[in-house]
């Protein structure tokens, strides 16, 4: 009984996340009345502010990426190594960003590097796109952070540190050839999910008024019908692409280590 009962859940929790997502992708293929067709999509590719808040969130995505391993490795490796006392703290702070709402974040943001700031980030285009990187990621930190973390508890960071040190090696060579190399499969899966993150945010890319990939399928919401669904399909395969790369990227770490 309790084995068809979790058949029975499982079941369930299937068609609660599935039906909707299957009703969805069937409205976006009848456009054209009477039969299925790819014209919505087809729109939807061709229109050129698709192309340019994609590339700009892709574009941004990267930036985030490159930031969040500049500032979490070396954060989590140091931690780990030197300060264990601090970890409880470390671990709260990059907690703060799932319990403080990103529309909290991005005022704040706004308030403190504004025009009359004494770093005034909003004055220039550049400078509002350094500030929504960093946004993006605070907002990606717990996801990067925890990644990290959980790769550095797979290999003997002191060991490892030691023996880079024995050989004449300096901090950011330990960091860079030996710790990074070996928590890389950690930190591609932060790197998905920051990925996901930044291609999916609305509020602070809206607020920031910077041209990005989710303001623009929320303006794109208002005014059409077949068109949002199917960028909701192609935001929905981005995502679900990023967590088949994740599984991909450690299913293979954990053959190449079964075969050493």
């Amino acid at each position: 009984m309790t084995r068809i009962g979790a058949w029975i859940a499982l079941a369930f929790g299937l068609g609660y996340f599935a039906l909707p997502l299957i009703g969805m992708t069937e409205f976006s293929l009848k456009m054209r009345r009477g039969v299925y067709s790819f014209d919505a999509y087809a729109k939807v590719l061709a229109d050129p502010r698709f192309q340019e808040t994609f590339g700009y969130s892709v574009f941004m995505a990267l930036m985030t990426i490159a930031f969040g391993v500049l500032l979490v490795v070396p954060t989590a490796y140091w931690v780990r190594l030197k300060l264990p006392r601090a970890r409880p703290f470390v671990e709260f702070v990059t907690l703060l960003p799932l319990v403080i709402p990103a529309i909290v974040i991005v005022f704040g943001y706004i308030r403190m590097f504004n025009t009359s700031s004494f770093l005034p980030l909003t004055g220039t285009a550049t400078g509002t796109n350094l500030l929504l990187m960093f946004g993006y990621a605070t907002l990606s930190l717990p996801y990067m952070y925890r990644a990290v973390d959980t790769g550095l508890r797979t290999i003997d960071v002191a060991t490892l540190t030691e023996a880079a040190q024995s050989l004449g090696a300096g901090w950011t060579v330990i960091i860079a050839r030996v710790i990074l190399p070996n928590v890389l499969v950690a930190v591609l899966s932060g790197a998905f999910v920051t990925f996901a993150i930044v291609m999916g945010e609305f509020t602070m890319a809206a607020l920031l008024n910077r041209p990005a990939f989710g303001p623009y399928m929320q303006l794109l919401g208002a005014n059409r019908a077949y068109e949002p669904a199917a960028l909701a399909v192609i935001a929905f395969a981005i995502t679900w692409a990023c967590m088949g790369l994740i599984q991909l990227v450690t299913r293979f770490s954990k053959h190449t280590k079964a075969a050493r």
